[in-house]
């Protein structure tokens, strides 16, 4: 792996981290891509991203039929995005969701980790794309306002990779 992508992956793991919630979007027995708000785990992101579930959820029946999923970040006011496609798997195991368990899922698995409700999707992700404007927004608007006068594209308004993860 050359410096180049090396550094993408890890402009993609630190915006991951940074970000926290994402859209999990799974195909659904009707064929469509159905989303849905989630928090990542806070285990460190080295390719795989782990959700906790209900496995009584449509989610967890989507990936039973096709494991394909979906997962975006964003961050509109900062110009964060990021988006993955990668193969979701579900598992039941205690240590598993120990090792994922969050402050947060308490208010969704009042009964903790021993909730006989809960489960832990994770997904591999296979590939990203990310998009990362410039903090300073006069920067941007500038180069909008320039393309609106000029009739042309604005130039270049940020940083965008493509990176596989596998």
């Amino acid at each position: 792996m050359d410096q180049h992508e090396e550094a993408a992956r890890t402009k993609v793991v630190d915006m991951v981290k940074e970000l926290g919630i994402a859209m999990l979007s799974t195909r659904g027995t009707d064929g469509k891509f159905h989303s849905r708000p989630m928090a990542v785990s806070d285990a460190e992101f080295k390719g795989t991203l782990h959700f906790l579930t209900d496995v009584r959820s449509g989610k967890v029946h989507d990936l039973e039929t096709d494991p394909e999923t979906i997962v975006t970040f964003s961050d509109p006011k900062a110009q964060k995005y990021v988006a993955m496609r990668g193969r979701g798997k579900l598992t039941t195991d205690k240590t598993a969701i120990r090792d994922h368990w969050t402050d947060s899922a308490k208010a969704w698995f009042p009964k903790g980790v021993d909730d006989p409700d809960i489960a832990l999707i994770s997904v591999d992700v296979e590939d990203a794309e990310y998009w990362d404007a410039p903090s300073r927004k006069m920067v941007v608007l500038y180069a909008y306002a320039k393309a609106a006068l000029t009739g042309h594209k604005p130039g270049n308004v940020g940083e965008h990779e493509r990176v596989s993860l596998r």
